[in-house]
């Protein structure tokens, strides 16, 4: 079985990255990229890898979903009572990554991270499907359960509670990561990849290329 995975490889053909293609902005240069993997045949190309530490410096990592960005950072929502949410709240450091294999790339971005303004949060609630809002309440996320029947238990709770009219928990809301580095992989023949690494400083952004 050993053996049968290590034949697994692909060589990467598609296409390069070369310092001379790339934006001066490294918001700019995701966009770009952003830009074809939302036209390309991608299912779910907001989702990314969340990378977060505990106060004891063990890393834990788990499928996020982004839900916007802008020259400040990369945003997901969650409940802030999670794991997750803990090790935010011991270590306000993180890291995402975007793999979009039909594309033969990859974006690591690294920085601090920190809760979103309230109003942003309840923005974003309230344009969730009700379903949706009633599980923010319904799940106490990372908490240890007997069984589903308590999450069904939880739901049927309150939307007896609140109806229609469902308000945003406190528990729950928005985060926003503030790149200090991008990087930008692009899948080359024999493991010979590009990598453009962007690292923020004051007034803008400095680039280089690292090696494989």
């Amino acid at each position: 079985m050993q053996k049968e995975i290590a034949d697994i490889r692909k060589d990467y053909r598609m296409q390069s990255l070369q310092e001379t293609d790339v934006a001066n902005n490294a918001i700019e240069q995701f966009t770009r990229w952003w830009n074809d993997a939302v036209n390309s045949s991608i299912d779910e190309v907001n989702a990314m890898t969340l990378a977060t530490c505990d106060k004891d410096g063990a890393p834990h990592a788990r499928i996020v979903l982004l839900k916007s960005y802008d020259e400040n950072g990369f945003v997901f929502f969650t409940n802030y009572q999670s794991h997750k949410g803990k090790e935010i709240a011991e270590n306000p450091k993180a890291a995402l990554v975007f793999f979009w294999k039909e594309l033969e790339r990859q974006v690591r971005i690294e920085g601090i991270i920190e809760k979103t303004a309230a109003a942003e949060s309840d923005e974003y609630f309230f344009s969730r499907p009700a379903g949706s809002k009633i599980g923010a309440w319904a799940s106490p996320q990372s908490a240890v359960i007997a069984s589903r029947e308590v999450l069904e238990q939880n739901v049927e709770h309150y939307t007896e509670k609140f109806g229609t009219d469902i308000p945003r928990p406190e528990h729950w809301g928005g985060y926003i990561v503030k790149p200090a580095l991008i990087e930008f992989w692009q899948g080359r023949s024999s493991r010979l990849h590009d990598r453009i690494v962007y690292v923020s400083q004051e007034g803008g952004w400095l680039k280089h290329r690292v090696a494989p």
